[in-house]
């Protein structure tokens, strides 16, 4: 990263530092704006002490002046106007300077690059794995900075030597028609008497010979010129091409990589700024090479010379010509990715961008882009360059968008805010594939010229694979399909191919970024959860992490073929935990209440040798979705014996009736969160307040949750005598049964499907039970 970018993190007293760096004699807004090319420069290696290297210290302050002056040219509007002053102003100080000051410019630029980078090592401690890579970013940074002003060193010799050439080239030609004339004149001599022939042509012949000695001299020096000038251009290409596939290939592909992984929670891929100046900055090199390679093709249509230079000319401008256009090419990209789980009939919004567009003026006539959507089938057939012309696998709606130029961040792009899927063309699936694991592809393309007319570039490009649904009921799978291929795609592949199986590590990862995103949590999972999940997927119960380090989980495994035992696939029922845990529990995870990823024996082994009441929340092996609360009491049924109970699992829609603090706070048999934890002290910030008093003669209702069978004793302020919480103790009270740990359990320790649903159905016709008589009196 640019030591610019990260000065600008800087806070507190390394900000005031930093910001004391600047003045008059060095004007922050040069940093600002001049901030990639000041560090792209060698200032350590002048040596101020020494008078020869006043010749380094000129060259590159007179750099920098052509630098602010290109910078103030390209300023508009109102606030570029004042900034065009003052960078120009700023310029013409820079020139006045005598040579001891320049020397001080120099050494106050050193200064400030020196202490900039001291404060920001500090700030970022570069001993920690951020620190480092943050140095390795800004080392690679500087180094692509460096290759462009050794392009920009490099494109303007050629254009000094152009200028040569072509200065030579007319002297060449003015002798060319010396040399004419006096071929007319010797020819005219054939009509003068022999005498004044005699006369007048030994002068003239030896005028013939010396200027003929000289063009055939210098066509050979031109010749040489122009072998040479294509040498040179020869090596900027080459130059030009490296640093190319470097911005392209390596830091363009890195950034749709964060892109694609952002999509599974991944940190945020990061602005596009920096690559559009880098982008920007090969376009305006690659065009000045063309219009220098153009220009030398003119010189020699001008003045054919026999020679190879028609064949280097017309291979450089080929060469030229394919660099422009994969730059264009290439960096049409989106922006702003389409929803990956699409369903049909809801709008979404997308964003293209052509990151040359500003400076190959492509919007002085702005381009249409189109989005079609395609299949995977179509998507190959495309990238084979195979004709699908007008082929699509649907209809999109407010499918054209007309790409805008804005003027303040230079950003050419086309805003589709309202697009919406209408119908969608499934293809015959292979095998078990379902409709959820289809992969289409938004293709956005479009047209437009470059350099009045001189080329056109028809630009395409196709979004991360999207899965299309038709009910909210397929998202959960469509999310599984779009996280898989996200993950472990790799660049440069067929679409849409991903691997079958990959190592369980590597799906941990995966899985442990989806759920702090979406959580929205830096608690993630620990290695004892991801052993759990391990033993969950590979029906397992190894405890040991080492042993599934070597083991591979395949798609079937991860959401195709249902957990043993259950009508549900690993995916689904994590995909459950996730979405329970986002809508309600989230706090409670943060504080580390939730154990979770615990089983049934795991949490009985944990219960047993801690006092009664002690408990803890894990969430259901037997229900999607589901959270239950395991606690230690004794056993009603055997005097001294204890046992481990379970409560029936809670879901989304028990909790949109009464919270789990709330829920926690009703059970009074509950004392100790495991270990040894008061309850209270965890969750009693987010029990609901008491109810008010009644207002108008009107007493409000309240929901408490009852266990009959371990229903305890509340003082009743009132009375004085004690009272227990039972079914009239509220007008609509949620009962809940329970079960202790050798109950309603099948053969494998389970829930019993049937008597499981037998509870569930008595829990709705309660809620469905008028308000007691009682009540009625009260009201009028």
């Amino acid at each position: 990263m640019a030591v610019w970018i990260q000065a600008q993190q800087l806070q507190g007293d390394a900000l005031h530092q930093m910001q004391s760096l600047y003045g008059q004699h060095f004007p922050i807004e040069v940093r600002h704006y001049l901030s990639q090319w000041i560090e792209s420069q060698l200032w350590d290696a002048i040596d101020l002490e020494n008078p020869q290297e006043e010749f380094k210290a000129k060259r590159l302050l007179d750099s920098l002046i052509q630098e602010l002056q290109n910078k103030a040219e390209h300023q508009v509007g109102e606030d570029g106007f004042l900034l065009k002053i003052k960078l120009g102003h700023y310029a013409n100080h820079v020139s006045s300077r005598t040579f001891d000051s320049t020397k001080l410019l120099v050494r106050c630029i050193k200064h400030i690059l020196y202490t900039e980078q001291r404060l920001v090592r500090e700030a970022t401690n570069s001993n920690s794995p951020v620190g480092g890579m943050m140095d390795s970013m800004s080392q690679k940074y500087q180094q692509i900075n460096q290759a462009f002003e050794e392009l920009r060193l490099l494109t303007q010799d050629t254009e000094n030597d152009l200028r040569k050439l072509q200065h030579n080239q007319e002297y060449f030609i003015i002798q060319y028609q010396e040399s004419m004339r006096i071929q007319a004149q010797l020819a005219s001599l054939a009509t003068l008497p022999p005498a004044d022939r005699q006369l007048r042509e030994p002068a003239l012949l030896s005028k013939k010979n010396t200027v003929e000695a000289w063009l055939t001299r210098e066509a050979n020096t031109l010749q040489k010129y122009r072998l040479d000038l294509a040498e040179k251009h020869q090596k900027t290409l080459q130059l030009l091409r490296k640093q190319q596939t470097i911005i392209l290939d390596d830091e363009l592909i890195q950034w749709k990589r964060r892109q694609q992984l952002a999509g599974n929670g991944g940190p945020p891929e990061g602005g596009l700024d920096i690559l559009q100046s880098w982008c920007e900055k090969l376009a305006e090199t690659i065009w000045q090479n063309r219009q220098q390679i153009r220009r030398a093709e003119h010189l020699r249509q001008q003045l054919p010379i026999p020679g190879p230079i028609e064949e280097l000319l017309n291979e450089l401008n080929s060469t030229i010509t394919d660099i422009i256009s994969t730059l264009v090419t290439s960096t049409f990209i989106i922006e702003k990715q389409p929803p990956q789980v699409l369903k049909t009939q809801t709008k979404f919004a997308a964003t293209v961008r052509l990151l040359v567009g500003g400076k190959l003026n492509v919007h002085m006539n702005p381009p249409q882009v189109k989005a079609t959507i395609i299949s995977e089938q179509q998507a190959k057939a495309l990238l084979k360059n195979e004709n699908t012309r007008n082929d699509s696998s649907g209809e999109i709606l407010n499918n054209n968008c007309v790409m805008e130029y804005h003027q303040t961040t230079g950003t050419l792009s086309a805003h589709f805010r309202n697009m919406s899927l209408k119908r969608i063309k499934r293809s015959d699936r292979r095998g078990a594939e379902s409709v959820t694991e289809e992969k289409f592809t938004i293709l956005f393309e479009s047209q437009f010229s470059v350099g009045s007319n001189e080329l056109v570039f028809q630009v395409k490009t196709l979004s991360l694979p999207v899965v299309v649904i038709v009910h909210g009921s397929q998202d959960n799978n469509a999310t599984a399909t779009v996280l898989w291929d996200n993950a472990f795609a790799e660049p440069g592949r067929v679409p849409f191919l991903v691997p079958d199986k990959v190592l369980w590590p590597q799906l941990c990862e995966v899985i442990n970024m989806k759920y702090k995103a979406e959580v929205q949590s830096n608690r993630g999972l620990s290695e004892e959860n991801l052993v759990f999940l391990a033993q969950k997927a590979f029906s397992s119960s190894s405890n040991n992490p080492d042993d599934y380090r070597s083991m591979t989980m395949t798609w079937s495994q991860f959401n195709r073929e249902s957990l043993p035992g259950r009508n549900f696939t690993f995916w689904q029922w994590f995909d459950g935990v996730m979405e329970l845990t986002k809508k309600h529990l989230k706090p409670h995870w943060n504080d580390g209440a939730i154990l979770g990823f615990v089983n049934k024996q795991q949490a009985q082994d944990m219960l047993m040798s801690k006092p009664n009441g002690t408990f803890l929340l894990r969430f259901s092996d037997s229900e999607i979705g589901g959270i239950t609360i395991a606690w230690v009491a004794e056993n009603p049924n055997k005097a001294g014996e204890r046992m481990v109970w379970n409560l029936m699992p809670y879901t989304t829609k028990d909790f949109t009736i009464r919270s789990l603090a709330d829920r926690i706070s009703d059970l009074n048999h509950l004392l100790f969160l495991y270990p040894d934890r008061p309850k209270d002290e965890v969750f009693s910030k987010y029990y609901t307040p008491p109810l008010s008093k009644a207002v108008d003669g009107y007493v409000k209702p309240q929901i408490k949750q009852v266990v009959p069978e371990f229903a305890t004793a509340n003082p009743d302020p009132a009375s004085g005598n004690p009272t227990y919480m039972d079914q009239g103790a509220s007008p609509a009270p949620v009962i809940y049964n329970i079960f202790p740990a050798d109950s309603m359990l099948d053969a494998d320790g389970d829930f019993d499907l049937d008597d499981t649903m037998d509870v569930a159905r008595h829990v709705e016709e309660l809620l469905r039970r008028p308000v007691e008589s009682q009540w009625s009196g009260q009201q009028s």
